[in-house]
């Protein structure tokens, strides 16, 4: 049956969120995904094509259904269902193993989840159950999830209005180690760190940061805990980020990349001595749907993917396509686009005023790229182009950027 568009809002405000229905409508983004396919999506009207510039965060880093993933999901539901999680099971065995093979450091075991937010607070209990404390560190200004323990470490607009903000959770400058250093105390659990925080913006760390930062952790006793649920799986031209840094964290956390955008599954990681937490009672955390054995198919076809080098060198001569072209756009439009972060493919256009991150997004829309600002900076737009497009599809890009730059000066907010 046909149903509009203003229906499927008005649907959407009754039965799901008034708010964001109101949102997208007054932005002048009425955009309800209908078709999509590799790097691209279409309205449901199918009238209006958009490249997938933000890719939710990471989620679709291989496109929109990709077809090797489909194909693997179709076999695994032709014998596998979700299994049950109460027992063992060969399918999150050999992921694990697989994961353990190309984890950074002496990252060993797997404990799998269903979203980010789900992942990261394993990671929390785990700190504390390890070391016997209660204090967490994170960047001031960042975004872990919106769950229970992972709530409480981002910025308090997120924390506060379910009360969920607690002393127990310290936001820090990141990028700052002497902020660190003084923050840091025999009381900490954790230091919970984005490799490169999205939410924030996308600003880039110093080459020595981790690696100083982990120091002062080893110092204190107190555990690392790396978030690369946006930034890990080849996003950086890396299979994770936090290898350009050199650095071995103690618990890292990804997922959404390893969805393949067909099924949700993240994975904690730690080393092998915090495993015992659960050697006496292996059932005080469970999670029905967590490393279900068909997302576990999945993933292990995504890493199949994401590691060949064939595929690392692809995203690697794209981020050099974007290099070039963001550089040659920001002396284009200098005082308007004041600053490009990149590693890889993770970048971040950093406008010239907060008011101006809102505007991008709707040019972006207007020029066919679907592109979001960074809700922790609003001056800084989110640019998370697919892993497997191909180079003429990022000149492409970067020419629709181009033409939305120009509409943004137009907009009466770029001179307000």
């Amino acid at each position: 049956m046909e149903i509009s568009k203003s229906a499927i809002f008005s649907l959407f405000a009754q039965y799901v969120s008034s708010g964001k229905a109101r949102f997208f409508q007054e932005a002048g983004i009425d955009f309800i995904f209908g078709r999509r396919e590799g790097p691209f999506v279409w309205d449901i009207e199918g009238k209006h094509r958009l490249i997938d510039c933000h890719c939710n965060g990471g989620v679709f880093n291989l496109g929109h259904r990709h077809p090797e993933i489909v194909a693997v999901l179709q076999k695994a539901l032709a014998e596998l269902d979700i299994g049950n999680h109460h027992f063992v099971s060969r399918h999150r065995a050999e992921l694990a193993e697989r994961l353990a093979a190309l984890a950074p450091g002496a990252l060993q075991h797997s404990i799998f989840g269903v979203s980010g937010g789900e992942a990261i607070d394993t990671a929390i209990k785990i700190a504390r159950g390890a070391t016997g404390r209660r204090k967490i560190l994170s960047a001031r200004g960042a975004y872990h999830g919106h769950t229970g323990l992972a709530v409480a470490t981002g910025d308090p607009k997120y924390s506060r209005p379910f009360l969920c903000d607690s002393p127990a959770f310290v936001q820090i400058p990141f990028n700052d180690v002497s902020a660190l250093q003084e923050a840091l105390s025999p009381e900490c659990a954790a230091v919970i760190l984005e490799t490169i925080p999205a939410t924030l913006g996308m600003p880039i760390a110093d080459d020595s940061y981790f690696q100083r930062v982990k120091h002062l952790c080893q110092e204190q006793g107190t555990l690392l805990i790396i978030d690369e649920v946006q930034c890990g799986l080849s996003r950086t031209g890396r299979l994770w980020a936090i290898s350009h840094y050199d650095t071995e964290p103690d618990i890292m956390v990804f997922g959404k990349g390893l969805s393949g955008g067909i099924y949700p599954i993240t994975v904690t990681m730690i080393r092998p001595e915090l495993e015992s937490l659960f050697r006496e009672d292996p059932f005080i955390h469970i999670s029905t749907f967590g490393g279900s054995e068909l997302g576990c198919r999945v993933a292990s076809k995504v890493l199949e993917l994401s590691t060949s080098p064939d595929f690392l060198t692809h995203v690697n001569h794209l981020a050099t396509i974007f290099r070039r072209g963001l550089s040659h756009l920001q002396q284009r439009f200098s005082g308007f686009l004041i600053g490009i972060r990149q590693k890889g493919l993770m970048m971040g256009l950093q406008m010239a005023s907060p008011q101006l991150g809102p505007v991008m997004t709707r040019a972006c829309f207007e020029t066919g790229l679907l592109c979001v600002f960074a809700g922790n900076d609003t001056s800084v737009v989110q640019f998370l182009p697919p892993l497997i497009i191909e180079p003429s599809l990022a000149e492409e890009i970067l020419q629709r950027l181009h033409q939305a730059l120009q509409i943004a000066q137009e907009f009466p907010t770029a001179s307000g």
